[in-house]
């Protein structure tokens, strides 16, 4: 079992910065696939970045390319999402989530991920 655990979201204007991060533990970090996802009110959850074992290779949603950097650092078993240039269409609760099988191809697909955070709320203010 992994355990995930999200921190770093708020209340932010528009223009403004956040840094998600989550911590897992209970398991290999470094033998899964991280990827962050997100659900606005009444709206499905999405794919918003993913990264490989390594974090040599990244992923994005084409709505946050240039402006959201995804890294993690498996010595401290933690993901991060640094979140530049906030719009308020980027209100939501924020996920991370972790697949063992993970591949490019299924990066962006929800129902693969085996562990999932309890999310973080980030508000983007006009």
């Amino acid at each position: 079992q992994l355990q995930l655990v999200e921190s770093g979201g708020g209340l932010v204007q528009a223009g403004g910065s956040l840094r998600l991060s989550c911590a897992a533990s209970g398991h290999t970090f470094s033998y899964y696939v991280m990827a962050w996802f997100r659900q606005a009110p009444g709206k499905e959850r999405e794919f918003v970045s993913g990264t490989n074992w390594s974090g040599a290779r990244t992923y994005y949603a084409d709505s946050v390319k240039g402006r959201f950097t995804i890294s993690r650092d498996n010595a401290k078993n933690t993901v991060y999402l640094q979140m530049n240039s906030l719009k308020p269409e980027d209100t939501a609760v924020y996920y991370c989530a972790a697949d063992r099988g993970g591949t490019a191809q299924t990066m962006a697909r929800s129902y693969e991920y085996d562990y999932w955070g309890q999310g973080t709320q980030v508000t983007v203010s006009s």
